[in-house]
Protein backbone atom coordinates (compact mmCIF):
# COMPACT_ATOMS: atom_id res chain seq x y z
CA UNK A 1 0.00 0.00 0.00
CA UNK A 2 1.12 3.54 -0.65
CA UNK A 3 2.04 6.02 1.99
CA UNK A 4 -1.11 7.96 1.21
CA UNK A 5 -3.11 5.41 3.08
CA UNK A 6 -3.20 5.43 6.81
CA UNK A 7 -3.10 2.38 9.03
CA UNK A 8 -6.45 1.34 10.38
CA UNK A 9 -8.13 -0.19 13.33
CA UNK A 10 -6.85 -3.73 12.82
CA UNK A 11 -3.26 -3.08 13.89
CA UNK A 12 -1.73 -3.29 10.43
CA UNK A 13 -4.10 -5.94 9.02
CA UNK A 14 -6.14 -3.36 7.13
CA UNK A 15 -5.28 -0.07 5.45
CA UNK A 16 -7.78 2.76 5.08
CA UNK A 17 -7.60 5.26 2.24
CA UNK A 18 -7.08 9.01 2.51
CA UNK A 19 -7.02 12.07 0.27
CA UNK A 20 -7.67 11.98 -3.47
CA UNK A 21 -7.84 8.18 -3.74
CA UNK A 22 -10.44 8.05 -0.98
CA UNK A 23 -12.57 10.69 -2.74
CA UNK A 24 -12.42 8.90 -6.11
CA UNK A 25 -13.30 5.53 -4.55
CA UNK A 26 -16.25 7.14 -2.77
CA UNK A 27 -17.56 8.73 -5.98
CA UNK A 28 -17.05 5.47 -7.91
CA UNK A 29 -18.98 3.24 -5.53
CA UNK A 30 -21.83 5.76 -5.17
CA UNK A 31 -22.12 6.06 -8.96
CA UNK A 32 -22.15 2.25 -9.27
CA UNK A 33 -24.83 1.93 -6.59
CA UNK A 34 -26.94 4.62 -8.26
CA UNK A 35 -26.69 2.82 -11.62
CA UNK A 36 -28.37 -0.19 -10.02
CA UNK A 37 -30.99 1.88 -8.17
CA UNK A 38 -31.87 4.05 -11.16
CA UNK A 39 -32.39 0.96 -13.30
CA UNK A 40 -34.92 -0.47 -10.84
CA UNK A 41 -37.34 2.35 -11.78
CA UNK A 42 -36.17 3.95 -15.05
CA UNK A 43 -37.87 1.33 -17.26
CA UNK A 44 -41.28 1.69 -15.56
CA UNK A 45 -42.11 4.87 -17.50
CA UNK A 46 -41.09 3.25 -20.80
CA UNK A 47 -43.36 0.19 -20.60
CA UNK A 48 -45.99 1.56 -23.01
CA UNK A 49 -43.31 2.61 -25.53
CA UNK A 50 -41.58 -0.80 -25.37
CA UNK A 51 -44.94 -2.50 -25.84
CA UNK A 52 -45.72 -0.51 -28.98
CA UNK A 53 -42.23 -0.71 -30.46
CA UNK A 54 -41.73 -4.46 -29.95
CA UNK A 55 -45.35 -5.42 -30.58
CA UNK A 56 -45.77 -7.05 -27.15
CA UNK A 57 -48.61 -7.00 -24.65
CA UNK A 58 -48.29 -4.96 -21.45
CA UNK A 59 -48.24 -8.22 -19.47
CA UNK A 60 -45.31 -9.52 -21.53
CA UNK A 61 -43.46 -6.21 -21.19
CA UNK A 62 -43.92 -6.30 -17.42
CA UNK A 63 -41.46 -9.23 -17.46
CA UNK A 64 -38.77 -6.65 -18.26
CA UNK A 65 -39.29 -5.34 -14.72
CA UNK A 66 -39.93 -8.76 -13.13
CA UNK A 67 -36.83 -10.46 -14.57
CA UNK A 68 -34.57 -7.68 -13.28
CA UNK A 69 -36.11 -7.86 -9.80
CA UNK A 70 -35.77 -11.67 -9.63
CA UNK A 71 -32.10 -11.54 -10.68
CA UNK A 72 -31.47 -8.78 -8.13
CA UNK A 73 -32.98 -10.57 -5.19
CA UNK A 74 -31.10 -13.81 -6.00
CA UNK A 75 -27.66 -12.24 -6.35
CA UNK A 76 -27.79 -9.67 -3.51
CA UNK A 77 -27.47 -12.13 -0.58
CA UNK A 78 -24.73 -14.03 -2.45
CA UNK A 79 -22.61 -10.90 -2.92
CA UNK A 80 -20.64 -11.42 0.29
CA UNK A 81 -19.83 -15.01 -0.69
CA UNK A 82 -18.93 -14.13 -4.29
CA UNK A 83 -16.81 -11.19 -3.11
CA UNK A 84 -14.83 -13.56 -0.88
CA UNK A 85 -14.58 -16.15 -3.68
CA UNK A 86 -13.37 -13.81 -6.44
CA UNK A 87 -11.98 -10.93 -4.40
CA UNK A 88 -14.20 -7.94 -3.67
CA UNK A 89 -12.43 -5.61 -6.12
CA UNK A 90 -12.52 -8.15 -8.97
CA UNK A 91 -16.15 -9.01 -8.29
CA UNK A 92 -17.12 -5.33 -8.19
CA UNK A 93 -15.41 -4.49 -11.50
CA UNK A 94 -16.78 -7.62 -13.16
CA UNK A 95 -20.30 -6.77 -12.03
CA UNK A 96 -20.07 -3.23 -13.44
CA UNK A 97 -18.83 -4.57 -16.78
CA UNK A 98 -21.55 -7.26 -16.90
CA UNK A 99 -24.20 -4.64 -16.09
CA UNK A 100 -22.82 -2.32 -18.80
CA UNK A 101 -22.65 -5.04 -21.47
CA UNK A 102 -26.18 -6.20 -20.63
CA UNK A 103 -27.39 -2.59 -20.90
CA UNK A 104 -26.00 -2.41 -24.44
CA UNK A 105 -27.66 -5.72 -25.37
CA UNK A 106 -30.98 -4.62 -23.83
CA UNK A 107 -30.99 -1.50 -25.98
CA UNK A 108 -30.24 -3.58 -29.09
CA UNK A 109 -32.96 -6.19 -28.42
CA UNK A 110 -35.38 -6.61 -31.32
CA UNK A 111 -38.03 -8.71 -29.56
CA UNK A 112 -39.52 -8.78 -26.09
CA UNK A 113 -38.08 -12.09 -24.87
CA UNK A 114 -34.56 -11.18 -25.94
CA UNK A 115 -34.98 -7.99 -23.93
CA UNK A 116 -36.29 -9.96 -20.92
CA UNK A 117 -33.28 -12.32 -21.07
CA UNK A 118 -30.69 -9.54 -21.23
CA UNK A 119 -32.58 -7.63 -18.54
CA UNK A 120 -32.15 -10.69 -16.27
CA UNK A 121 -28.40 -10.67 -17.01
CA UNK A 122 -28.36 -6.94 -16.25
CA UNK A 123 -30.03 -7.70 -12.92
CA UNK A 124 -27.30 -10.21 -12.04
CA UNK A 125 -24.63 -7.58 -12.63
CA UNK A 126 -26.63 -4.79 -11.01
CA UNK A 127 -27.69 -6.78 -7.96
CA UNK A 128 -24.07 -7.07 -6.86
CA UNK A 129 -23.36 -3.34 -7.08
CA UNK A 130 -25.34 -2.17 -4.06
CA UNK A 131 -23.99 -4.46 -1.29
CA UNK A 132 -20.49 -4.56 -2.76
CA UNK A 133 -20.37 -0.75 -3.07
CA UNK A 134 -21.44 -0.45 0.54
CA UNK A 135 -18.85 -2.98 1.73
CA UNK A 136 -16.04 -1.25 -0.22
CA UNK A 137 -17.10 2.12 1.19
CA UNK A 138 -16.96 0.81 4.76
CA UNK A 139 -13.53 -0.70 4.11
CA UNK A 140 -12.31 2.62 2.69
CA UNK A 141 -13.36 4.66 5.75
CA UNK A 142 -12.09 4.09 9.27
CA UNK A 143 -14.66 2.63 11.73
CA UNK A 144 -14.98 6.02 13.46
CA UNK A 145 -15.85 7.58 10.07
CA UNK A 146 -18.64 5.16 9.22
CA UNK A 147 -21.29 7.73 10.05
CA UNK A 148 -19.97 9.88 7.22
CA UNK A 149 -19.72 6.86 4.93
CA UNK A 150 -23.31 5.90 5.73
CA UNK A 151 -24.50 9.45 5.05
CA UNK A 152 -22.79 9.45 1.65
CA UNK A 153 -24.16 6.02 0.75
CA UNK A 154 -27.69 6.95 1.84
CA UNK A 155 -27.71 9.87 -0.61
CA UNK A 156 -27.36 7.42 -3.48
CA UNK A 157 -29.80 5.02 -1.86
CA UNK A 158 -32.63 7.56 -1.93
CA UNK A 159 -31.68 9.59 -5.03
CA UNK A 160 -31.45 6.55 -7.32
CA UNK A 161 -35.08 5.34 -7.27
CA UNK A 162 -36.30 8.96 -7.49
CA UNK A 163 -34.05 9.98 -10.38
CA UNK A 164 -35.06 6.87 -12.37
CA UNK A 165 -38.60 7.90 -13.40
CA UNK A 166 -37.55 11.52 -14.07
CA UNK A 167 -34.58 10.50 -16.23
CA UNK A 168 -36.64 7.78 -17.92
CA UNK A 169 -39.42 10.25 -18.70
CA UNK A 170 -37.03 12.66 -20.40
CA UNK A 171 -35.25 9.92 -22.37
CA UNK A 172 -38.51 8.38 -23.59
CA UNK A 173 -40.08 11.75 -24.45
CA UNK A 174 -37.08 13.22 -26.27
CA UNK A 175 -35.09 10.19 -27.53
CA UNK A 176 -36.41 6.61 -27.37
CA UNK A 177 -36.89 3.78 -24.87
CA UNK A 178 -33.55 2.22 -25.90
CA UNK A 179 -31.76 5.16 -24.29
CA UNK A 180 -33.03 4.01 -20.88
CA UNK A 181 -30.35 1.32 -21.34
CA UNK A 182 -27.75 3.07 -23.52
CA UNK A 183 -27.37 5.85 -20.92
CA UNK A 184 -25.66 3.30 -18.61
CA UNK A 185 -22.82 2.54 -21.03
CA UNK A 186 -20.50 5.58 -20.67
CA UNK A 187 -21.15 5.78 -16.93
CA UNK A 188 -20.48 2.06 -16.48
CA UNK A 189 -17.24 2.16 -18.47
CA UNK A 190 -15.97 5.18 -16.53
CA UNK A 191 -16.89 3.57 -13.19
CA UNK A 192 -15.15 0.30 -14.09
CA UNK A 193 -11.99 2.18 -15.12
CA UNK A 194 -11.98 4.17 -11.87
CA UNK A 195 -12.55 0.99 -9.84
CA UNK A 196 -9.70 -0.80 -11.63
CA UNK A 197 -7.36 2.17 -11.12
CA UNK A 198 -8.09 3.21 -7.55
CA UNK A 199 -9.77 0.42 -5.54
CA UNK A 200 -7.41 -2.02 -3.83
CA UNK A 201 -8.16 -5.53 -2.67
CA UNK A 202 -8.23 -5.66 1.16
CA UNK A 203 -5.09 -7.04 2.78
CA UNK A 204 -7.26 -9.17 5.01
CA UNK A 205 -8.48 -11.84 2.60
CA UNK A 206 -11.14 -14.44 3.39
CA UNK A 207 -10.84 -16.91 0.55
CA UNK A 208 -13.63 -19.44 0.14
CA UNK A 209 -12.40 -22.96 0.87
CA UNK A 210 -15.43 -24.77 -0.55
CA UNK A 211 -18.31 -23.60 -2.74
CA UNK A 212 -21.72 -24.17 -1.15
CA UNK A 213 -23.57 -25.27 -4.29
CA UNK A 214 -26.54 -26.63 -2.32
CA UNK A 215 -27.02 -23.35 -0.46
CA UNK A 216 -26.72 -21.31 -3.65
CA UNK A 217 -29.25 -23.54 -5.42
CA UNK A 218 -31.78 -23.45 -2.57
CA UNK A 219 -31.46 -19.68 -2.25
CA UNK A 220 -31.86 -19.09 -5.99
CA UNK A 221 -34.94 -21.31 -6.21
CA UNK A 222 -36.52 -20.03 -2.97
CA UNK A 223 -35.89 -16.31 -3.36
CA UNK A 224 -36.53 -16.41 -7.11
CA UNK A 225 -39.88 -18.16 -6.56
CA UNK A 226 -40.86 -15.72 -3.81
CA UNK A 227 -40.03 -12.71 -5.96
CA UNK A 228 -41.99 -14.23 -8.86
CA UNK A 229 -45.05 -14.68 -6.60
CA UNK A 230 -44.85 -11.09 -5.37
CA UNK A 231 -44.41 -9.69 -8.88
CA UNK A 232 -47.12 -11.74 -10.62
CA UNK A 233 -49.51 -12.88 -7.88
CA UNK A 234 -51.94 -9.96 -7.90
CA UNK A 235 -52.43 -9.95 -11.68
CA UNK A 236 -53.09 -13.72 -11.58
CA UNK A 237 -55.59 -13.54 -8.67
CA UNK A 238 -53.08 -15.14 -6.30
CA UNK A 239 -53.93 -18.70 -5.26
CA UNK A 240 -56.80 -18.98 -7.72
CA UNK A 241 -54.04 -19.66 -10.25
CA UNK A 242 -52.48 -23.14 -9.76
CA UNK A 243 -48.91 -22.22 -10.69
CA UNK A 244 -48.87 -19.39 -8.12
CA UNK A 245 -49.79 -21.99 -5.48
CA UNK A 246 -47.02 -24.29 -6.70
CA UNK A 247 -44.43 -21.51 -6.68
CA UNK A 248 -45.53 -20.63 -3.13
CA UNK A 249 -44.93 -24.21 -1.96
CA UNK A 250 -41.58 -24.29 -3.75
CA UNK A 251 -40.55 -20.99 -2.11
CA UNK A 252 -41.52 -22.16 1.40
CA UNK A 253 -39.78 -25.55 1.13
CA UNK A 254 -36.65 -24.10 -0.51
CA UNK A 255 -36.23 -21.23 1.96
CA UNK A 256 -36.79 -23.42 5.03
CA UNK A 257 -34.27 -25.93 3.66
CA UNK A 258 -31.87 -23.06 2.85
CA UNK A 259 -31.96 -21.68 6.41
CA UNK A 260 -31.43 -25.15 7.92
CA UNK A 261 -28.59 -25.95 5.53
CA UNK A 262 -26.77 -22.64 5.97
CA UNK A 263 -26.86 -22.98 9.76
CA UNK A 264 -25.42 -26.51 9.65
CA UNK A 265 -22.93 -26.52 6.77
CA UNK A 266 -19.27 -25.76 7.46
CA UNK A 267 -18.82 -23.27 4.60
CA UNK A 268 -22.15 -21.47 4.04
CA UNK A 269 -22.73 -19.28 0.99
CA UNK A 270 -24.70 -16.88 3.21
CA UNK A 271 -23.46 -16.82 6.79
CA UNK A 272 -26.75 -16.48 8.70
CA UNK A 273 -24.89 -16.88 11.99
CA UNK A 274 -23.87 -13.22 11.70
CA UNK A 275 -27.45 -12.40 12.77
CA UNK A 276 -26.76 -14.22 16.04
CA UNK A 277 -23.45 -12.44 16.55
CA UNK A 278 -25.04 -9.02 16.01
CA UNK A 279 -28.45 -8.46 17.60
CA UNK A 280 -28.49 -4.97 16.13
CA UNK A 281 -28.13 -6.43 12.63
CA UNK A 282 -31.19 -8.60 13.26
CA UNK A 283 -33.20 -5.56 14.41
CA UNK A 284 -31.84 -3.49 11.52
CA UNK A 285 -33.01 -6.19 9.11
CA UNK A 286 -36.58 -5.97 10.45
CA UNK A 287 -36.55 -2.17 10.31
CA UNK A 288 -35.02 -2.22 6.82
CA UNK A 289 -37.81 -4.52 5.64
CA UNK A 290 -40.41 -2.07 6.99
CA UNK A 291 -38.64 0.92 5.44
CA UNK A 292 -38.39 -0.91 2.10
CA UNK A 293 -42.10 -1.69 2.33
CA UNK A 294 -42.99 1.95 2.99
CA UNK A 295 -40.49 3.47 0.54
CA UNK A 296 -41.32 1.30 -2.46
CA UNK A 297 -45.00 0.98 -1.51
CA UNK A 298 -45.48 4.76 -1.64
CA UNK A 299 -43.07 5.15 -4.58
CA UNK A 300 -45.23 2.67 -6.50
CA UNK A 301 -48.63 4.06 -5.47
CA UNK A 302 -47.92 7.80 -5.72
CA UNK A 303 -46.99 7.98 -9.45
CA UNK A 304 -49.94 5.77 -10.41
CA UNK A 305 -52.29 7.92 -8.31
CA UNK A 306 -51.20 11.30 -9.67
CA UNK A 307 -50.87 10.14 -13.30
CA UNK A 308 -54.08 8.12 -13.60
CA UNK A 309 -56.38 10.24 -11.47
CA UNK A 310 -54.87 13.73 -11.43
CA UNK A 311 -53.43 13.81 -14.96
CA UNK A 312 -49.75 14.34 -14.09
CA UNK A 313 -47.22 13.52 -16.82
CA UNK A 314 -44.29 11.18 -16.10
CA UNK A 315 -41.88 14.13 -16.17
CA UNK A 316 -44.04 16.23 -13.82
CA UNK A 317 -44.31 13.27 -11.44
CA UNK A 318 -40.52 12.96 -11.38
CA UNK A 319 -40.12 16.70 -10.82
CA UNK A 320 -42.54 16.59 -7.89
CA UNK A 321 -40.64 13.68 -6.30
CA UNK A 322 -37.15 15.08 -6.91
CA UNK A 323 -37.00 17.83 -4.22
CA UNK A 324 -37.73 15.33 -1.46
CA UNK A 325 -34.81 13.19 -2.63
CA UNK A 326 -32.58 16.28 -2.69
CA UNK A 327 -33.58 17.05 0.89
CA UNK A 328 -32.57 13.53 1.92
CA UNK A 329 -29.23 14.05 0.21
CA UNK A 330 -28.73 17.42 1.89
CA UNK A 331 -29.25 16.06 5.42
CA UNK A 332 -27.40 12.76 4.93
CA UNK A 333 -23.89 14.05 5.66
CA UNK A 334 -24.84 16.10 8.75
CA UNK A 335 -26.78 13.14 10.15
CA UNK A 336 -23.87 10.78 9.51
CA UNK A 337 -21.53 13.22 11.25
CA UNK A 338 -23.97 13.53 14.17
CA UNK A 339 -23.98 9.74 14.58
CA UNK A 340 -20.17 9.74 14.62
CA UNK A 341 -20.29 12.27 17.43
CA UNK A 342 -22.56 10.05 19.52
CA UNK A 343 -26.11 11.02 18.52
CA UNK A 344 -28.65 8.37 19.50
CA UNK A 345 -29.71 6.17 16.55
CA UNK A 346 -32.89 5.34 18.47
CA UNK A 347 -33.98 8.96 18.67
CA UNK A 348 -33.07 9.70 15.05
CA UNK A 349 -35.00 6.66 13.81
CA UNK A 350 -37.97 7.43 16.07
CA UNK A 351 -38.18 10.93 14.59
CA UNK A 352 -37.78 9.54 11.06
CA UNK A 353 -40.45 6.86 11.45
CA UNK A 354 -42.88 9.33 13.05
CA UNK A 355 -42.26 11.77 10.19
CA UNK A 356 -42.78 9.06 7.57
CA UNK A 357 -46.00 8.13 9.33
CA UNK A 358 -47.10 11.80 9.12
CA UNK A 359 -46.14 11.90 5.42
CA UNK A 360 -48.26 8.82 4.63
CA UNK A 361 -51.16 10.16 6.70
CA UNK A 362 -51.05 13.52 4.89
CA UNK A 363 -51.04 11.76 1.51
CA UNK A 364 -54.12 9.91 2.68
CA UNK A 365 -55.96 13.23 3.10
CA UNK A 366 -55.52 14.48 -0.48
CA UNK A 367 -58.41 15.06 -2.88
CA UNK A 368 -58.98 14.80 -6.63
CA UNK A 369 -58.30 18.55 -6.82
CA UNK A 370 -54.84 18.39 -5.19
CA UNK A 371 -52.03 19.81 -7.30
CA UNK A 372 -48.24 19.76 -7.48
CA UNK A 373 -47.90 22.57 -4.93
CA UNK A 374 -49.75 20.56 -2.25
CA UNK A 375 -47.65 17.46 -2.89
CA UNK A 376 -44.40 19.45 -2.81
CA UNK A 377 -44.63 20.13 0.93
CA UNK A 378 -45.97 16.69 1.80
CA UNK A 379 -43.16 14.96 -0.10
CA UNK A 380 -40.58 17.06 1.73
CA UNK A 381 -41.73 15.19 4.85
CA UNK A 382 -40.82 11.98 3.03
CA UNK A 383 -37.35 13.30 2.22
CA UNK A 384 -36.80 14.36 5.83
CA UNK A 385 -38.04 11.02 7.16
CA UNK A 386 -35.91 8.84 4.89
CA UNK A 387 -32.74 10.65 5.89
CA UNK A 388 -33.46 10.13 9.58
CA UNK A 389 -34.31 6.44 9.02
CA UNK A 390 -31.89 5.17 6.38
CA UNK A 391 -28.67 6.51 7.83
CA UNK A 392 -29.02 5.19 11.41
CA UNK A 393 -30.46 1.82 10.31
CA UNK A 394 -27.76 1.33 7.65
CA UNK A 395 -25.02 2.17 10.14
CA UNK A 396 -26.68 -0.01 12.78
CA UNK A 397 -26.47 -3.03 10.47
CA UNK A 398 -22.64 -3.00 10.35
CA UNK A 399 -21.82 -1.59 13.78
CA UNK A 400 -19.27 -3.80 15.51
CA UNK A 401 -18.63 -5.95 12.42
CA UNK A 402 -15.34 -6.36 10.55
CA UNK A 403 -13.93 -8.08 7.47
CA UNK A 404 -16.11 -10.68 5.77
CA UNK A 405 -18.96 -10.05 8.24
CA UNK A 406 -19.44 -6.59 6.69
CA UNK A 407 -19.97 -8.15 3.26
CA UNK A 408 -22.45 -10.66 4.70
CA UNK A 409 -24.30 -7.94 6.65
CA UNK A 410 -24.61 -5.54 3.71
CA UNK A 411 -25.79 -8.37 1.45
CA UNK A 412 -28.44 -9.49 3.95
CA UNK A 413 -29.59 -5.95 4.66
CA UNK A 414 -29.93 -5.04 1.00
CA UNK A 415 -31.79 -8.28 0.26
CA UNK A 416 -34.21 -7.57 3.10
CA UNK A 417 -34.83 -4.04 1.79
CA UNK A 418 -35.45 -5.40 -1.71
CA UNK A 419 -37.88 -8.01 -0.36
CA UNK A 420 -39.58 -5.37 1.79
CA UNK A 421 -40.09 -3.29 -1.33
CA UNK A 422 -41.46 -6.27 -3.25
CA UNK A 423 -43.87 -7.10 -0.43
CA UNK A 424 -44.82 -3.42 -0.20
CA UNK A 425 -45.67 -3.19 -3.91
CA UNK A 426 -47.48 -6.55 -4.05
CA UNK A 427 -49.52 -6.09 -0.87
CA UNK A 428 -50.34 -2.45 -1.63
CA UNK A 429 -51.42 -3.33 -5.16
CA UNK A 430 -53.67 -6.14 -3.91
CA UNK A 431 -55.05 -3.99 -1.11
CA UNK A 432 -55.93 -1.20 -3.56
CA UNK A 433 -57.73 -3.65 -5.86
CA UNK A 434 -59.80 -4.98 -2.94
CA UNK A 435 -60.60 -1.50 -1.64
CA UNK A 436 -61.62 -0.27 -5.12
CA UNK A 437 -64.19 -3.08 -5.28
CA UNK A 438 -65.44 -2.32 -1.76
CA UNK A 439 -65.73 1.44 -2.35
CA UNK A 440 -67.45 0.90 -5.70
CA UNK A 441 -70.05 -1.31 -4.03
CA UNK A 442 -70.59 1.29 -1.29
CA UNK A 443 -70.95 4.17 -3.76
CA UNK A 444 -73.32 2.26 -6.04
CA UNK A 445 -75.47 1.22 -3.09
CA UNK A 446 -75.86 4.89 -2.17
CA UNK A 447 -77.25 5.73 -5.63
CA UNK A 448 -80.99 5.07 -5.47
CA UNK A 449 -83.80 5.84 -7.94
CA UNK A 450 -85.52 7.35 -4.92
CA UNK A 451 -82.60 9.73 -4.29
CA UNK A 452 -83.98 12.96 -5.74
CA UNK A 453 -80.58 14.68 -5.95
CA UNK A 454 -78.97 11.72 -7.77
CA UNK A 455 -81.86 11.51 -10.25
CA UNK A 456 -81.65 15.23 -11.01
CA UNK A 457 -77.88 15.02 -11.53
CA UNK A 458 -78.23 12.05 -13.89
CA UNK A 459 -80.94 13.83 -15.86
CA UNK A 460 -78.80 16.97 -16.12
CA UNK A 461 -75.88 14.94 -17.51
CA UNK A 462 -78.20 13.29 -20.04
CA UNK A 463 -79.67 16.59 -21.16
CA UNK A 464 -76.21 18.10 -21.60
CA UNK A 465 -75.11 15.18 -23.77
CA UNK A 466 -78.34 15.27 -25.76
CA UNK A 467 -78.05 18.97 -26.59
CA UNK A 468 -74.29 18.92 -27.30
CA UNK A 469 -74.00 15.67 -29.24
CA UNK A 470 -77.20 15.17 -31.26
CA UNK A 471 -77.98 12.01 -29.27
CA UNK A 472 -81.40 10.48 -28.91
CA UNK A 473 -82.93 10.54 -25.40
CA UNK A 474 -82.15 6.81 -24.96
CA UNK A 475 -78.53 7.18 -26.16
CA UNK A 476 -78.08 10.27 -23.99
CA UNK A 477 -79.42 8.39 -20.96
CA UNK A 478 -77.02 5.48 -21.60
CA UNK A 479 -74.11 7.90 -22.05
CA UNK A 480 -75.05 9.58 -18.78
CA UNK A 481 -74.99 6.20 -17.01
CA UNK A 482 -71.53 5.49 -18.45
CA UNK A 483 -70.33 8.90 -17.29
CA UNK A 484 -71.73 8.20 -13.82
CA UNK A 485 -69.98 4.82 -13.76
CA UNK A 486 -66.72 6.56 -14.71
CA UNK A 487 -67.17 9.02 -11.86
CA UNK A 488 -67.90 6.19 -9.43
CA UNK A 489 -64.76 4.30 -10.52
CA UNK A 490 -62.59 7.41 -10.25
CA UNK A 491 -63.89 8.07 -6.73
CA UNK A 492 -63.45 4.40 -5.81
CA UNK A 493 -59.82 4.46 -6.95
CA UNK A 494 -59.18 7.72 -5.14
CA UNK A 495 -60.55 6.37 -1.86
CA UNK A 496 -58.59 3.12 -2.30
CA UNK A 497 -55.31 5.00 -2.79
CA UNK A 498 -56.03 7.05 0.30
CA UNK A 499 -56.66 3.84 2.26
CA UNK A 500 -53.32 2.45 1.05
CA UNK A 501 -51.43 5.51 2.28
CA UNK A 502 -53.20 5.31 5.65
CA UNK A 503 -52.31 1.61 5.95
CA UNK A 504 -48.61 2.39 5.49
CA UNK A 505 -48.88 5.11 8.15
CA UNK A 506 -50.44 2.56 10.52
CA UNK A 507 -47.64 0.07 9.80
CA UNK A 508 -44.97 2.60 10.81
CA UNK A 509 -46.90 3.46 13.97
CA UNK A 510 -47.10 -0.21 14.97
CA UNK A 511 -43.36 -0.72 14.38
CA UNK A 512 -42.13 2.18 16.51
CA UNK A 513 -41.82 -0.08 19.63
CA UNK A 514 -39.13 -2.12 17.83
CA UNK A 515 -36.73 0.75 18.46
CA UNK A 516 -36.78 -0.09 22.16
CA UNK A 517 -34.82 -3.29 21.43
CA UNK A 518 -31.88 -1.48 19.82
CA UNK A 519 -28.75 -1.86 21.90
CA UNK A 520 -26.85 1.41 22.16
CA UNK A 521 -23.38 0.90 23.56
CA UNK A 522 -21.10 3.66 24.66
CA UNK A 523 -18.82 4.51 21.78
CA UNK A 524 -21.08 3.13 19.09
CA UNK A 525 -20.55 6.30 17.16
CA UNK A 526 -16.98 5.13 16.65
CA UNK A 527 -18.05 1.87 15.18
CA UNK A 528 -17.46 -0.28 18.21
CA UNK A 529 -20.90 -0.90 19.45
CA UNK A 530 -23.48 -3.50 19.16
CA UNK A 531 -23.48 -7.01 18.16
CA UNK A 532 -20.70 -8.71 20.16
Amino acid sequence: MSGAAAAGAYEGEHTYETGFRKAIITITVIVAAMLELIDTTIVNVAINHISGNLGASIEDVSWVVTSYAIANVIIIPLSGFLGNLLGRRTYFIGSILLFTLASLLCGMADNIWTLVFFRFIQGIGGGALLPTSQAILYETFRPEERGTATGIFSMGLVLGPTVGPLLGGYLVDYLSWEWCFFVNIPVGLLASWAAFTFIREPKVSHKVKKIDWAGIGLLAVGIGSLQFILERGESKDWFATPYITWFTLIAIVSLVAFVWWELHTEHPAVDLSVLGRSKNLAIAAVLTFIVGYGLYGTLFVFPVFVQRLLGFTAVLTGLVLFPSAMLTGAISMPLGFALQKGASPKLLMAFGMATFMLFSWELGQQTMQSGASEFFWILLLRGLALGFIFIPVTMLAVTGLHGRDIGQATGLNNMVRQLGGSFGIAITNTYIAKRVAAHRADLISSISPFDHEAVLRLEAIGQTMQTSGSLSPVDASNAAMRALEGTVMAQSHHLAYMDAFMLIALLFLCCLPLLLFIREEKGSGEGTGGGH
